[in-house]
């Protein structure tokens, strides 16, 4: 708590506050282009937002014409991120997958999810206490790093987020690796921090799934992690994971991350 004071103090008199990230990204099996992306979050001294979109591309677009948008917002509340509420929605083809979940202090308040789960006799029901202290899948992938020192470090890996994305509860957990440097096509160039990610269900789901033991045994995940200029949180450069197909890599095309400074005002008075 002390160095979270101390850098508050220390910072108070820099006119950079606040930062905006527009990134863009490419998807990969074995190589082969199945898909493209956008990310924007914005982030200021109490609230945060974020919103990605993305499509298939290639050949998978022939066979699957998936198309899918989400978005999270909320505020930022003793340095953490605190969701208020998230929304996706997957067109493929003619179906349609819709979830809105409504949170607050980190408490799941109501969700939807459409088409409804009809699930069978070995699941495992997600519970009134499964959907206390969780994040929504978009804030899940926004690293917050505590302190005083650079961002990019070993921290912003070292963490342990409890998800609900309106049908399955998991946990997500991610240990330091190593430390890369990277060069998107546009924009940021410099560190990154990789953390090894590990995936575990919790509620929600039915465990003889092929998917769900498939992740849960999966010890090969790796997410790079850039940051959003003058704001401690760092958010996905790089994910890869191997699949029965290959591996599958979402990599910033595009990461162009710009500080949004105070207003002039308040800076002079420091």
């Amino acid at each position: 708590m002390a160095a979270l004071i101390a850098f508050a103090v220390d910072t108070s008199h820099m006119a950079a506050a606040q930062g905006r990230l527009e990134a863009e990204y490419n998807a990969t099996l074995s190589g082969i282009p199945i898909g493209h992306g956008n990310w924007v979050v914005e982030i200021s001294e109490d609230q945060y937002s974020a919103a990605a979109s993305g499509a298939t591309t290639g050949l998978l677009q022939i066979f699957t014409g998936a198309r899918g948008n989400s978005s999270a917002h909320g505020v930022i509340s003793g340095g953490q991120l605190v969701p208020s509420s998230y929304a996706a929605t997957i067109n493929v083809d003619k179906k349609t997958d819709d979830v809105h979940i409504a949170m607050s202090g980190g408490n799941v308040k109501e969700f939807s999810v459409d088409p409804p789960m009809h699930p069978g006799p070995d699941f495992i029901p997600v519970s009134e206490a499964d959907r206390h202290g969780v994040l929504d899948p978009l804030t899940s992938t926004l690293s917050r790093v505590a302190g005083q020192g650079d961002p990019v470090s070993p921290d912003a890996c070292n963490r342990k987020v409890s998800v609900f994305d309106g049908r399955i509860r998991y946990d997500l957990h991610s240990e330091f690796k190593r430390m890369e440097n990277v060069k998107a096509d546009k924009g940021y160039q410099g560190p990154v921090v990789v953390c090894a990610v590990f995936f575990r269900p919790v509620s929600g789901y039915t465990p003889e799934r092929a998917a769900i033991k498939y992740l849960t045994a999966m010890r090969d995940a790796e997410v790079w992690l850039a940051p959003i200029a003058s704001t401690r949180v760092l958010v996905p450069y790089r994910f890869s994971l191997p699949t029965p197909l290959g591996q599958g890599v979402l990599q910033a095309t595009q990461f162009v991350s710009t500080a949004r400074p105070r207003a002039a005002s308040n800076a002079k008075t420091q």
